[in-house]
């Protein structure tokens, strides 16, 4: 039973079925193959053993001779597992096209004296060049290179590769400057192709080429000092010994590419100078006179001189899928045979081959996993390497990162871009048409040039371009999206953010405990600590700190004309009343306790109606000074876009400066003044005595606002009113528990102390308000 295996730079297996009405041609001598042995099955494989592509030592392309002693290899490691069809041997017969050239695959067939063979089955243990195509894409988008070059050999191999990548690049949003090809026999069109990539702007070029088309165009653009072009490279020449020559590396140095898996197939490498040649060349068993073994061994003499040579094995990429090749074929024989290591092979199964191949699962000694897809290929496994050069001067193939089609697809590839050495030694390079358009900026498309070639022009007012920074990765549609100005984002300090709730809340908060410090007053009014610091002021003052607290609610929100205006008039008039109330009762205590007799007629200039009538004018002022600010020069909305490129401070303008500042300085003034009355009354009786808690309200008072002003100036956007609503928050909480705090923890914790006043306070009170 005979089994061809097709193998010529990529591996085809083909079992064997009888044809009806088939019409063969006879390619080559099928009687007298190259090399050979008997089994019950055979595997055939062509090889161009003998070709162009050879080593300058030797008349034999190495690559394929290697291929053909990988494939005996793997037969006899097959013969001799007990496991692997256990009673059933494989042989073999290798032929050698000589270097003849093959029409087209579906068309190949093959004849024996014997049995008609024909090819039924079509796979692949080279994965094909859809993943490869579609790679070279992926590597370009990965280094953010969107204006590239492309060059392919002008043939099946290479037209069908690059419409792929073509579809990819434009897929991933990436543009290609040419797309240019021309075939070995063409050397007009090379001289078009190179002066295409002297003339372009691209510094990335793609090369999907033949090892002989990128020899060709190699030897142009060393002649014509055309270097520093980072080339792209598939796994026909990445990997090309015979490109590494000692003048190529300023041309291809630090070129990236795909290039199959090395693959250390344990055991091979002493094969090759040893028992191979005992076990494929019988001739070298003398057996008779040396007159009949130089007759038998004379047609093997160019093969002969590679006895004692494997320098090269630890560098061949492609026996290891011959190698896998011949597994799977014996793995498929295993499962249509129904094998068992007892009871052996049932070799008078009719098989049918053509369902068996792709239904391969295995994992081979190596360690490979060996399927086959729905196209009939294995999955692509591939290997990134880059041009490198040692200290020497000796080219190698530094692998820097893997593709791998089996992983999910944000796992395919790996890059180690640390490890790579660019075309020219130089630092990364960079391929655009057009550079990114600055902030404030949008693209406007180049009339008659891709989506990646654009002029950057200003945006309107107002607006700003959607995409900064650096070139993406994004498809077609996404870049017609992009290609505007859109409005740019306005920010303001809203109810609904997450400062904004918690700047409410502390607001509310300080209401809540102003109304239960006002009500806890009101039930106590008859004691004689509510009595003593004057009731009315004190109602008036808690009224006035519940007003400061409601006005901080006013700074958030969407800014409008109104509510500018509203939030800092309401600010200013409250503070001014709230700091009235406290400097009245500080003037009171000052009085009352530096008159010489309780009688004295100093305090009937200053009673409760000239206490309030002072609150009223002190408030009127700062009034009157609203007014005018409103008036001349009144706050405003206002959108700053100066601070931030990309978005809009919706923001309150003061309008004037000078009546900003004048609310605060006379709220300051008042503040003051406050405090240095309050410190000269801090000595005064103890009992009942508000001084020192008031000097120390003060001066947590001007403490803040002290520090407000610097925070207000440097603090960017919503975060100024949020500065500015802090301060209002924490002075008037400062009021309210240094002034009220003392005498709510005396009525609650310590009822003994609210006791009748001592008899001096006892005529000021009279005084004061009878």
């Amino acid at each position: 039973m005979l089994i061809i295996l097709y193998i010529l730079q990529f591996v085809l297996y083909c079992m064997h079925t009888k044809a009806e009405k088939t019409v063969c041609h006879m390619m080559g001598e099928s009687k007298y193959p190259l090399l050979s042995k008997n089994g019950d099955f055979i595997i055939g494989t062509l090889f161009a053993i003998h070709s162009k592509e050879t080593l300058p030592s030797f008349d034999v392309n190495l690559i394929d001779f290697r291929m053909a002693q990988t494939m005996i290899f793997a037969i006899e490691e097959i013969n001799t597992n007990e496991s692997l069809l256990p009673n059933v041997s494989i042989g073999y017969r290798i032929y050698d096209t000589c270097g003849s050239r093959l029409s087209s695959m579906n068309s190949r067939s093959l004849t024996s004296d014997t049995t008609l063979i024909m090819y039924c089955l079509f796979v692949l243990t080279i994965a094909s060049d859809y993943h490869q195509s579609r790679a070279l894409a992926h590597i370009v988008k990965h280094f953010g290179w969107f204006w590239v070059g492309a060059v392919n050999s002008d043939n099946d191999y290479g037209n069908n590769g690059m419409a792929i990548f073509l579809k990819t690049a434009q897929e991933e949003g990436i543009c290609v400057e040419y797309s240019v090809k021309f075939h070995r026999t063409e050397p007009e069109k090379l001289q078009k192709v190179v002066e295409t990539i002297k003339k372009g702007t691209a510094k990335v070029i793609v090369a999907f080429l033949s090892q002989v088309e990128m020899g060709n165009l190699f030897d142009q653009l060393s002649d014509k000092n055309i270097k520093n072009f980072q080339m792209i490279g598939v796994e026909a020449w990445i990997t090309s010994e015979s490109l590494m020559i000692p003048n190529s590396f300023h041309v291809l140095g630090g070129s990236l590419g795909f290039a199959v898996r090395k693959i250390d197939i344990e055991g091979f490498a002493d094969y090759v100078t040893k028992e191979f040649w005992h076990t494929a060349f019988p001739c070298l068993q003398r057996e008779g006179n040396s007159s009949q073994y130089g007759l038998n061994c004379s047609r093997y003499q160019d093969l002969l001189g590679l006895k004692n040579y494997n320098d090269d094995v630890t560098e061949q990429r492609y026996s290891n899928n011959v190698y896998k090749a011949v597994y799977a074929v014996a793995y498929s024989l295993h499962s249509l045979l129904q094998c068992t290591k007892k009871g052996g092979c049932e070799k008078s199964l009719t098989i049918l081959p053509q369902q068996a191949l792709k239904k391969i699962n295995s994992t081979i000694k190596t360690g490979d996993h060996v399927w086959f897809d729905s196209s009939g290929a294995v999955v692509a496994q591939y290997e990134v390497v880059n041009w490198q050069q040692d200290l020497n001067g000796s080219i190698h193939f530094k692998p820097v990162g893997y593709y791998d089609a089996s992983l999910p697809p944000d796992q395919r590839f790996v890059l180690n871009t640390e490890n790579i050495i660019w075309a020219g030694g130089q630092l990364e390079p960079r391929s655009v048409c057009s550079e990114s358009c600055p902030p404030g900026t949008r693209k406007a498309a180049q009339k008659g040039r891709p989506v990646c070639c654009y002029d950057c022009i200003p945006c309107a007012e107002g607006e700003i371009s959607n995409e900064t920074g650096n070139l993406q990765a994004i498809s077609k549609l996404q870049r017609k999206l992009v290609n505007k100005c859109v409005l740019k984002a306005i920010e303001f300090l809203s109810f609904t953010e997450n400062m904004g709730i918690v700047l409410v809340f502390f607001s509310l908060f300080g209401v809540g405990i102003t109304a239960l410090v006002a009500i806890l007053f009101y039930s106590k009014k008859d004691t004689p600590i509510v009595k003593a610091n004057n009731s009315e002021l004190s109602f008036l003052l808690l009224f006035s700190l519940t007003l400061c607290f409601l006005c901080s609610l006013t700074f958030i929100g969407r800014p409008t004309e109104w509510s500018c205006m509203l939030r800092h008039t309401a600010f200013g008039i409250t503070f001014v009343l709230c700091i009235s109330c406290v400097l009245v009762k500080t003037i009171v205590v000052l009085m009352a306790f530096k008159a010489t007799l309780p009688v004295s007629n100093v305090m009937k200039w200053f009673g409760p109606a000239q206490q309030r009538l002072s609150v009223l004018a002190f408030t009127l002022i700062q009034v009157l000074i609203c007014v005018l600010w409103l008036t001349i020069s009144p706050p405003f909305s206002y959108k700053n876009m100066k601070y931030y490129h990309e978005k809009i401070i919706l923001e309150c303008s003061l309008g004037s400066i000078i009546g900003f500042s004048a609310v605060l300085g006379y709220i300051g003034l008042l503040a003051v003044l406050c405090f240095i009355l309050a410190f000269l009354a801090r000595t005064l009786p103890d009992n009942f005595n508000e001084a020192k808690f008031i000097t120390f309200s003060m001066l947590i008072f001007c403490a803040v606002w002290i520090t407000f002003i610097p925070a207000y100036v440097s603090s960017p956007g919503k975060f100024t009113v949020a500065v500015e609503i802090f301060a209002i928050l924490a002075s008037s909480f400062g009021l309210l528990f240094c002034i009220f705090g003392p005498k709510c923890y005396i009525i609650l914790f310590k009822p003994e102390q609210n006791t009748k006043p001592q008899k001096e306070m006892f005529f000021i009170l009279f005084y004061l308000f009878f």
